[in-house]
Parts: C-alpha cells; structure tokens; sequence
C-alpha cells in the first residue's frame, strides 16, 4: 500500500466529517492492524517428541478393540482414552520381518519382495540405501533411541547399528528361562514354542530390562534439561516388546489374573475350514506353532491361552510404568505416542495357532495415537493399514520424507475419527496372496486364484465363505480391483516361512519343497 496517498487522503477526509466518524476510522485501522498481525508469518510450532511403541505377536487380544471379553489392559484402555484408537487397523504381512520392514520403509511387501523372516532388508541390493522411519527423524534433527525389538533381528549387521538410530539399549527378549521346557514340544517345534508358569522375578524379563533402560533415559534428559539453557533436541524412543510372542513364561500372579476354564477359550466352529481353499493351508503348511486339534488332544489349548492373556496384561503393565516416566519428566504434553502390532495371533481359531494367516485374527492389530494433534477418545472405524505410520509422523513432525511412500497420512482420522478413507486395507502373505479389508467385508484370493469373502457385518468371525455365491460376483469384482498392481517375487536369500507358485505347473513350493495335490495337510 503507499502511505503517503493514504494518509493524505485520509486527513481531507477527517477535515470533512465529524468527530464521531473519526473515531470509527481509527477503530478500523486498529482492526486492519490487528488482522495482518495475526495472518503474518509464525515461527514454526515446536516439533512433538514422539515415543513409539511395538508390540510382538499381539493381537486384537487388548481392551480398547474388544478382541477378548475377559482381557485385562487398563493402560492400554487409559491410553486409548487419552488419544484415538484404530478399531480396523491390518498389518501389511502377517510376519514379523516383512512387516516391520513394511511399516519402517514406508513400502509394500508386495514392492520389497521381503516375505520372510530373511533378509535383512539392507542386504537387498535395491533397499540398501533406502530411508526408513528412524532416519527420516534423525535427518530432521531428531535424537533417535531403540531398545527391544523394532526391527525385526535387531539392527541388522553390528556394523550398521548406528546407522539406524543414535542410540541402542536392550534387545530384549525372552529373559531368563526355564531349565527344560515347560511343554512337550509338537511336532516341527523349535525351543520358542513354549508356554506356562514359570516362577521367576518379573525384573529378570526382558521386557521389564528395555523399560527400565527407557525409563532412565527420560530421568537422564530431564536432568540434562534441567541444567541446560539451550533448547533440547526432540527424541524418537523406539520401544519393542516381545510378549506376548512364545515362549510366554509368566509368574503365577500374572497367570491368577485369569480362571483356569474354559471361559477363556476363544469362539470357535468345529470343521470350520471346510468351505476354505486347500490353498489356504500352504500358507502355514509346516510351522513350529501347534494346531488347534494337538493342543486339544494333549489338553494345552486352554494354558497357553491363559499365558497369552497374562503376557498381554504383564505388557500392559510396562507400557505404564513407562507412559508414568514420561509424565513425571513434563514432556508428555510435547510427546506424540504411537502404539502398534507387527501383526495378530490365533489362538484356537480357524484350527491353527500362530500366524501366517490372511484372516482377521492374524491381520487385525492394535494401533492408537495419543498426543499433541490427536483427538481424546477418537475412535476410527475405516480400514487403515500400519503402512499409514510413516506418512502420518512425517506430516506431524514435519519430516523430510521419500516421494513414494505407499501408505496415507491418518492426520484427517486423529482430528476428526469420522473423515471417510478412499481405500481399504491389504494385507500380503507371499507374492500373489492378498486379502482386502474394507469397513464391511474380507476378500481374499491366493496365487492359484481360489478366493474368500467374508461379511464382517453378519460374521465377524468369519465362519461362512460368500466367495462361490453368484450374488456377490459384483462385490469380487469390486474388491478383487484393489489387489496390489506390483506384485514382486521373493528377494535374493528369502527364507523361512517362504511360500511360491508355479503356474506353469500349478505347484505350491514350500520353503522350497512341492506340495503335492495329494499331500495330507499336516496336523
């Protein structure tokens, strides 16, 4: 604007008008002033600390999703209160190495061809230099701390550790263990396949370890806050629990929370996979993980659901002593806290244990947001995917993130648990088996194009097969539209839990051997 006209066409105009007019001018300019003062450019808001949280193994097993009438996680249900909760949320692969690699990459398993529990992703030539998660913090300035499990196998080789992040405490882990194993292996078991009372201090687990380790670095900050006088750098404190992944050794305190009957047991149909492909089977064809019919012949089902519950409450118990620490610090109203599960669990379900699986226990997982830009008490329905963390942190704090991160931000779900999603969540399991989750329905197809649908509306359990009615081919067709368009193979050094297709011959290969048509299906 030019003053000087501005002013010299304003004192002709006071000369010609009454006082009264007067001052109503001045009144305005006031206004105008207080106006551009508030549309002016702001210094940038403080970047939140974030404190990120995994845990192995867990499924939908936790109050705030429901997934167990009688569990047991008053922090958990504290937490979603204060922050919003994810109640569709699907992992990207029901494994542990390909999911976290997913979630941390901000890629598919689908686009990484990491299906298994191997490789390590930076020994793929194409991943190699890839920026995960971590470093996306530690490039916006960020001190960057792990302990527990977040990768899965730790941090790769020694050598690049410190690559991933500034600072490591504890892997974790199991803790202190049994002098022999507390239940007879099944058969294909490995020493993890273990459960039960194990009278031991709950100080010698290794999830107690890794939150006293977290625990001292938030007093540790604290003081040197304190006795700075400069501005602290914002941290990423990455935690990883491993319960309640097998073994689940807990005390008997933790076991007494939770009768020792049946009312424990999950909801099961007997010859529930009678409408469900063969191919279904190939997906956990032979795993440590017992099925559903040993467990019941030699009368373990109903121990080691117990022992899942109680590992699940034990985590809980960490998270709050933790979530405790980072309140007596005064940060928490700086600190955005992130919660999630690599992936679910059967217990008892669909005939299996374990993973491995493209059905709701075993895709279904815990994720909640609590903090700063986060709705209290939200609760969102539409199918996310944890390949939505990435995005969603770098758009919180203000991260320089890759262009071709294939997940969506869930900023418009943390302020508003309402806003619409425009896609569903996909989950994969090896190159060509996919399963789609949208508010109402599962569609799954596998490499051989035998197919799934299930109507979350009339069977949340998943007990009746829709795939061969005639009036649902529109629906298929629909759903069948959002299967991944890259659709890689298994990556150099793939193995463990690596299933492919040959179409030329239509054989399944297991962790490179044939599956025969004719094959029994191992119990």
């Amino acid at each position: 604007m030019n003053n000087n006209v501005s002013l010299s066409s304003f004192t002709r105009w006071i000369h010609n008008q009454s006082a009264w007019a007067l001052l109503l001018a001045v009144s305005l300019i006031h206004s105008t002033m207080v106006v551009a003062h508030e549309n002016s450019p702001q210094s940038p808001p403080k970047r939140p600390n974030v404190l990120m949280i995994a845990i192995d193994d867990q499924n939908d097993w936790i109050e705030p999703l429901g997934g167990h009438p009688l569990v047991k996680t008053p922090q958990l249900k504290s937490l979603a209160e204060r922050g919003t909760v994810f109640l569709n949320a699907h992992c990207q692969a029901p494994l542990c190495n390909p999911s976290r690699t997913s979630l941390l990459l901000g890629l598919r398993s689908t686009t990484t061809g990491i299906y298994g529990l191997s490789p390590w992703f930076r020994d793929v030539p194409a991943l190699s230099g890839r920026l995960t998660l971590p470093q996306a913090f530690g490039k916006a300035g960020y001190t960057t701390l792990s302990t527990g499990k977040i990768f899965h196998g730790g941090g790769g080789k020694p050598k690049d550790r410190l690559k991933e992040f500034d600072e490591w405490g504890p892997a974790g882990g199991v803790g202190k263990r049994p002098e022999k194993r507390l239940i007879q292996p099944p058969p294909h078991s490995n020493p993890l396949v273990d459960w039960g009372a194990f009278p031991h201090l709950d100080s010698e687990k290794g999830d107690t370890q890794i939150t006293d380790w977290a625990i001292e670095k938030l007093k540790q900050r604290q003081v040197q806050q304190s006795s700075s006088t400069g501005e602290s750098k914002p941290f990423l404190m990455c935690v990883g629990y491993f319960l309640p992944h097998v073994p689940c050794y807990v005390t008997p305190e933790w076991l007494a929370m939770y009768p020792d009957d049946d009312s424990i047991l999950p909801f099961i149909e007997k010859d529930d996979r009678k409408d469900t492909p063969r191919f279904s089977w190939y997906l956990h064809w032979r795993l440590p993980e017992p099925r559903l019919k040993w467990l019941q012949q030699h009368e373990h089902w109903r121990s080691l659901v117990r022992s899942y519950l109680a590992s699940t409450s034990y985590v809980d118990a960490q998270i709050g002593r933790l979530l405790a620490a980072l309140e007596a610090t005064g940060e928490a109203n700086n600190t955005l806290i992130v919660l999630w599960s690599d992936h679910g669990w059967h217990l008892g379900e669909k005939g299996i244990t374990g993973k491995n699986t493209l059905w709701e226990r075993s895709t279904r997982v815990p994720l909640l947001f609590a903090g700063p830009g986060v709705l209290a008490g939200g609760k969102c329905v539409e199918p996310v995917e944890l390949l939505d963390i990435y995005p969603t942190l770098a758009q919180l704090c203000q991260l320089e993130a890759p262009t071709d991160l294939e997940g969506v931000s869930l900023v418009p779900q943390l302020t508003n648990p309402l806003a619409v999603r425009q896609r569903p969540a996909i989950t994969s399991h090896n190159q060509g088996n996919h399963a789609i989750r949208t508010r109402d329905h599962r569609y799954i197809r596998y490499a051989d194009g035998s197919e799934e649908l299930y109507d979350h509306l009339v069977d949340p359990h998943e007990l009746k097969n829709l795939a061969d009615d005639p009036a649902h081919s529109g629906l298929k067709k629909q759903l069948n539209s959002w299967l991944p368009s890259i659709d890689q193979p298994p990556v150099t050094g793939s193995k463990d839990r690596v299933l492919t297709f040959d179409r030329q011959t239509n054989r399944a290969i297991w962790e490179g051997e044939i599956i025969e048509r004719s094959s029994p299906i191992p119990e």
